[in-house]
């Protein structure tokens, strides 16, 4: 059994299993929680991609949460009169993200009530890819997958 169709297989136990793009990498998606407010609905998902390395022995990781919208917003925190919006934005400088996972998941746990861990996906890749010999590296742009 090779390495994709062991992560494929690991990931039936997490909410959205792996499934194998086109271009060879593999990707997670799901919803992790959902609001609605007066006439917005906004929703938390996270994204996993990755992509196995045979010449490197490597798993190259990406992984994201991200807020889409859909509706009218009343500013930053819902309850405010006008229209408006927020923007969350992180910065890329050589191996070093402002804004990582942690950080976003701790900014988006204030609007939203999830008990779902992250680290799960990292972690069960990580696991499944040093059964194998290959070595797990995080990277912290999705076309860098």
């Amino acid at each position: 059994m090779s390495l994709k169709e062991r992560l494929i297989d690991a990931s039936k136990t997490l909410p959205a299993t792996f499934e194998e793009q086109k271009d060879g990498t593999l990707k997670l998606e799901f919803k992790v929680a959902e609001r609605k407010v007066f006439l917005s609905k906004k929703t938390l998902t996270y994204r996993a991609k990755l992509r196995v390395d045979e010449a490197y022995r490597v798993v190259k990781l990406f992984e994201i949460l991200k807020e889409t919208g859909l509706g009218v917003s009343s500013g930053d925190s819902d309850m405010s009169p006008g229209f408006g919006f927020k923007v969350e934005t992180y910065k890329t400088t050589g191996k070093q993200r402002e804004g990582t996972i942690e950080e976003l998941s701790k900014l988006f746990g204030k609007d939203y009530k999830y008990s779902w861990d992250y680290s799960t996906v990292r972690k069960m890749v990580e696991q499944e890819a040093n059964k194998m010999g290959y070595a797990l590296s995080v990277v912290l742009l999705e076309k860098s997958v």
